[in-house]
């Protein structure tokens, strides 16, 4: 890595860090030499490459390895024109904990945290508060009150975002704990090289040493036999000690195949929490919390209103889909030098409102409607009139008009041949009501979030 590299890096942990910590921490760090997956850097003082190596070294590991350097850990050595002033330790024997953080950690190649990965920055809502009440417990450290902890969810629900909120945490109030962050994968592909080097004592005593131990996507190692015993014995370990564990992975687990009961039984004993689908006010906070982000980064920049709420509206499936679409809006906006209104938006991000577009069909939305109001289906396509029909008729119509690509006369046409201007009317009342009437919002709301799972 060329000393320009490093001036580039330095920039972005400039704007992740912010400019105090940055002028303090960041900026009188130097670096010498990278070399068989070791980064070296000069600091002033012995006081200063400790606190860098505690509180930024995961941080400067994930840049670096994000900017294409494979380095694996840092070493920080005093420069040899600094006078370092000997200061008596408040503590004459260092303690052991500290000296097995470092060196277990190091081994182990522990995955870096992403430092926007924190609870500040985790938008909050109904699919998601019991796993953020449940990960801010378990990171406030003390007694291990539910162990493991298991958070489950779809893919870019929020899962490895809580995961490395609960390590930065933990970390930050409790620097002496020995906190190791993997993935399953890692986990496995250390036991291996365990099991090839004929090293699994080591092996056994660094990964039981762990005060926490965190195991991202833990179904990687569903049909793996031997890396499954080998897991549930430091899960045993770890547990009788009384040391914390947390768990995440892409479904619960008596639902992951090929997992060893045993080893779903213990899983299954601590707290299992579910990161259910966004809803909408949850995907427009998240858009919101990202556009004060990126104010700094593009400012001048002016957003339409009703973006947002588009966004949230089509891009129902993927958290980071929709983050990655709100990225590239504000990027392309930028180049161009236009404002963000809708003409813009569907523009630049036509491809990616064309594979997050759910397919609902009228038939489907009419099935769900006559489920939800306990009627029969040919009762909203029929020509009765009475309020019990009609009105979960025009609900149906609504929904068809605002989750399909279909026209007012098409949508008319499948609620028994009505005309498009009867459509026009009952999605017009529909539009009324919610405003007026609470039990007709939160079937409207229901029925809109049943469709869309």
């Amino acid at each position: 890595m060329t000393q320009e590299k490093w001036g580039q890096l330095r920039q972005r942990l400039l704007k992740t860090v912010g400019q105090n910590n940055y002028t303090t921490w960041i900026e009188p760090l130097e670096f010498s030499v990278l070399r068989d997956g070791v980064a070296v850097f000069k600091v002033p003082t012995n006081f200063f490459g400790n606190y860098v190596s505690q509180n930024f070294a995961d941080l400067i590991l994930y840049e670096l390895n994000n900017a294409g350097e494979a380095v694996q850990r840092l070493t920080f050595k005093v420069s040899a024109n600094s006078v370092e002033r000997p200061t008596p330790p408040a503590n004459p024997t260092p303690k052991p904990v500290q000296s097995k953080q470092i060196d277990a950690v190091g081994e182990l190649q522990a995955a870096p945290l992403d430092a926007r990965f924190t609870f500040d920055t985790f938008v909050v809502g109904k699919p998601n508060e019991l796993a953020h009440a449940a990960a801010r417990r378990v990171s406030e450290g003390g007694p291990v009150t539910f162990n493991p902890l298991f958070l489950y969810g779809g893919v870019g629900l929020g899962k490895t975002h809580l995961m490395h909120a609960i390590a930065w945490e933990l970390r930050a109030r409790q620097p002496e704990l020995n906190v190791l962050y993997l993935s399953a994968e890692q986990f496995m592909y250390r036991f291996v090289q365990a099991l090839r080097e004929r090293k699994m004592m080591d092996f056994k005593h660094l990964f039981r040493s762990v005060d926490v131990l965190m195991v991202d996507d833990v179904q990687f190692i569903a049909g793996k036999d031997s890396t499954q015993e080998e897991f549930f014995h430091t899960f045993n370990a770890l547990v009788d000690q009384h040391k914390q564990i947390i768990i995440s992975a892409d479904r619960a687990p008596n639902e992951i195949k090929d997992l060893e009961d045993r080893v779903q039984s213990r899983l299954q004993c601590g707290l299992i929490v579910d990161l259910h689908p966004t809803d909408y006010e949850l995907r427009l906070g998240i858009l919101q919390t990202k556009v004060e982000q990126y104010r700094a980064t593009y400012p001048g920049l002016h957003l339409a209103d009703g973006v947002l709420e588009f966004l949230a509206q089509r891009i129902s499936t993927n958290v980071r889909v929709l983050e990655g679409a709100l990225t590239r809006l504000f990027a392309f906006a930028s180049l161009v030098g236009r404002e963000i209104d809708m003409e813009l938006t569907q523009d630049c991000l036509a491809d990616v409102l064309r594979m997050s577009e759910r397919k609902i069909t009228v038939e489907e939305i009419q099935r769900q409607v006559s489920d939800y109001y306990n009627i029969r289906m040919s009762d909203i396509i029929g020509p009765k009139r009475l309020r019990t029909f009609a009105r979960p008729r025009q609900v149906a119509m609504y929904l068809c008009k605002q989750l399909t690509s279909r026209s007012l006369p098409e949508i008319g046409r499948r609620f028994g041949g009505r005309d498009h201007t009867t459509v026009m009317h009952g999605v017009k009342r529909i539009e009324e009501l919610k405003l007026t009437d609470g039990q007709i919002a939160e079937d409207v709301e229901m029925l809109r979030r049943a469709l869309e799972a």
